[in-house]
Formats: C-alpha cells, structure tokens, sequence
C-alpha cells in the first residue's frame, strides 16, 4: 500500500484513488462489473481507471452477476486478485450461489492449496432516494457465511486504505460501501491505516456505548454531539468489520461505560446487533447497568424512498433510546 491524498477528498474519490494505488501495486488487479469501464460505474467509483490501465484490467461485463462472480473465481485460481463491483446492493442475489458455494469455500475445499482474494464490493444501504432494490442492507447473509469476510467503511480516510487492505487479503472479502456517504463530504486521509478487521473509538464517553457501522456512523456521531449538550457522553465505536467481528474493542468500552446500544441500518432481526448483544451479555455481564438495546431497520422489506427517512435508524430514534438505556 502506498502512501495517502494530501488534500481531503469525497469517499467517492477515495476508492477511487485506492483502486488506483492497488493496480499500480499489483498488476495482477482486475476490476470487473457493470458499466465500470467507459462510464466509471453508476457512482463514478471507477471513472477513469480503464483509460489509465486498459480493457484488459478494468472490464464491462454483461449484466449477469453471476457470471461476474464465477469468472473471478477462475481468475483467483489463475493468480489474480478481482475486485468485483456489483452495481447496486439488491443485484447482489443473483451472483449469490458463486458467492457462498464457490468463492467461501474454495479455500477449505482445496485444503488451503487455493487461495480466493476476491473483493466484492457493494454500494449498500438507503438514504439516497432510490427505488426497490436498490437500497438494500446485505451485510448479514454474508457474515453467517464461514470462508467470508465483511468490512464497511464509514468515512474517506477508511475508504481509501480499507480497499487497498481487502484488495492485498489472500482471503475473499465483501466490501460494504454506504452509498449515502459517497459525496457526503470531504474528508482528510490519514497516514496510515487502522488495521482493517478492528473497531475503532471515534469519539470517547463515559455514559453509554453506542455500536455501528458504514451509513449509521455519522448519525451516531450527530447524536454524541446532540446529547453532549444535556451532559450525556456517548462512546462511538465505529465497528468497520462485521465479520470477524472485533468484540474486544466493545467489551472494553462497555466495562467503563456500563451500557450498550447497536444502531444498523439492516432489519433487526437475527441481525449484527443481535449477534453484538449476545457476545457482550456473555463476556461482559456483570459490567452491564442495563440490557443492550438496539435502533435498527426494520423487520419490513425496505419502504419506498418517500417513507425512507422514517425506516431508517436517525438521530430522534438513537436519542430516545439513550434516554430508555438511562433509565435502567
């Protein structure tokens, strides 16, 4: 991995500087997927990378998902590194059989003689008006996949070293990209990178640890600074996996502050908050004060785009539940 921009740059620009560094490191990186060559992708994430590095390596493929998924497994058993894009997080379905039957397992099946280092990366998650199908939150079928890793980055910085992280992995990961974040704004890259499968606190407390990932991030972080203003510290941990899924980060942030509450955008159900909840009740009871709580999507296919803003967890949805974890 090379060096960082010197300037602050949109999370859309950040992959795509990344991508860039990851193909000037190893010319065995190839980008695969719909419209990523000539038009850049739907967000752009690409633009201009097939001019610099050829047909060859940044490749328009037909709309089949899950023909993009299987020849990538062939490329990986022939040496190189693909980095799938799937156009939308609800196309993802298609290409799903490759997924968890070829690209998690193949690994295991050859007895660790053949390697997959496949990036697939998905914008994921609502927030930007779209239709069905295209504000989907994926993140939770993958990580029950063993053989599978799940990363989210939630901000510029993370972007930009995350993919070229996930990229130089021998091992498959799905690359979460929330795509509200995509030009949400600008952000300065750091130095270097926090390694890629740990949490990270993004903003310090003392009252009550609050969880997430990828699009959630920067409401959690609203919420801190809303709450801030009544005398309430929220701890923010920004998960950045979701599988393997770094406990340790969360356990120690609970044993100081006693609570928990784990915000995603995907259904609650049988979700990362669940699993978040579990493993904490287990390693950390006696330092809870009160039960976990979760502010999530909900239970209901996502709504459409008008009803969006009331399905998704948002600042009022958080604030009200750090007041019902406070009252325990």
């Amino acid at each position: 991995m090379t060096g960082p921009l010197t300037q602050p740059v949109t999370m859309a620009k950040a992959l795509n500087e990344g991508l860039r560094k990851a193909m000037e490191v190893d010319d065995k990186v190839v980008i695969m997927g719909e419209d990523v060559g000539k038009l850049g992708g739907v967000f752009r994430i690409t633009d201009g990378l097939q001019k610099d590095f050829g047909e060859h390596r940044v490749i328009d493929t037909p709309l089949a998902e899950s023909a993009i998924i299987g020849t990538a497994v062939g490329l990986a058993i022939r040496g190189y590194r693909p980095v799938c894009e799937i156009q939308f997080d609800g196309f993802v379905f298609p290409g799903f059989d490759q997924i968890v039957s070829q690209v998690a397992k193949f690994h295991n099946r050859s007895a660790g003689m053949v390697k997959m280092p496949i990036t697939i990366r998905i914008p994921s998650g609502g927030g930007i008006g779209a239709v069905e199908h295209h504000s989907e939150s994926v993140e939770t079928y993958f990580a029950h996949t063993a053989g599978l890793k799940v990363v989210a980055c939630s901000d510029p910085s993370d972007a930009y070293w995350m993919v070229q992280e996930a990229i130089a992995d021998d091992d498959p990961v799905i690359f979460i990209e929330p795509k509200r974040l995509y030009h949400a704004g600008k952000g300065a890259i750091a130095d270097a990178p926090t390694p890629l499968y740990q949490a990270r606190v993004t903003r310090p407390g003392q009252h009550v640890t609050v969880a997430g990932y990828a699009g959630c991030v920067p409401t959690m972080l609203e919420a801190a600074k809303v709450a801030a203003e009544d005398g309430i510290e929220l701890e923010v941990i920004d998960l950045r996996t979701v599988s393997p899924l770094d406990t340790a980060t969360v356990i120690d942030s609970v044993q100081r502050t006693g609570r928990l509450i784990v915000v995603h955008e995907a259904p609650q159900s049988f979700g990362v908050g669940a699993e978040l909840a579990a493993r904490v009740t287990e390693q950390a009871f006696y330092s809870l004060e009160a039960p976990v709580l979760r502010v999530t999507g909900y239970d209901t296919p996502y709504p459409p785009s008008r009803l969006e803003h009331e399905w998704l967890p948002n600042l009022d949805r958080i604030l009200d539940t750090v007041d019902r974890i406070l009252e325990y």
